[in-house]
């Protein structure tokens, strides 16, 4: 562990944090935006986060959506309240994953994919409601039952 937290967990906030930052330049869900790069790419992008976190995030966003064809969407992105930041929703999608891999014993990129294709993903996205707010805990035991409780 160096800093406040565990590599590996710093490493995955970037990594959703990435995800939402072109979901939100190409309006698309974040799960199209993880399922257009794909495990592979995912779990490099996973190994060098560290590297990458020094980089330009409008650069290594467009190199991707060029790279993997992320198709470009009318999801709105808008809100009537202040819009949470791209690293703020990178936090609740790195606090879900983690339980996600706890829970069913799985590596970070399977429980990401898991996470971003189930539907509480597009509950969270939606920045209109208050779920990307609350508890991790109630966050997890949504997707679990595969709905806001």
């Amino acid at each position: 562990m160096i800093g406040r937290e565990i590599k590996e967990h710093n490493d995955l906030f970037f990594v959703c944090s990435l995800i939402d930052y072109i979901a939100r330049k190409t309006k698309s869900h974040r799960g199209t935006v993880a399922n257009s790069i794909g495990k592979t790419e995912l779990s490099r992008i996973f190994d060098l986060a560290d590297v990458y976190h020094s980089e330009n995030i409008d650069k290594i966003s467009d190199e991707l959506i060029e790279k993997f064809a992320v198709p470009s969407d009318n999801f709105p992105t808008e809100s009537k309240y202040t819009l949470p930041s791209h690293w703020d929703i990178g936090k609740v999608f790195k606090r879900l994953i983690i339980n996600i891999a706890e829970y069913e014993q799985l590596d970070f990129i399977s429980a990401l994919l898991k996470a971003y294709n189930s539907p509480i993903s597009e509950k969270i996205e939606n920045f209109n409601s208050s779920l990307y707010y609350e508890n991790p805990s109630y966050i997890f035991a949504c997707y679990q039952e595969g709905k806001v409780l």
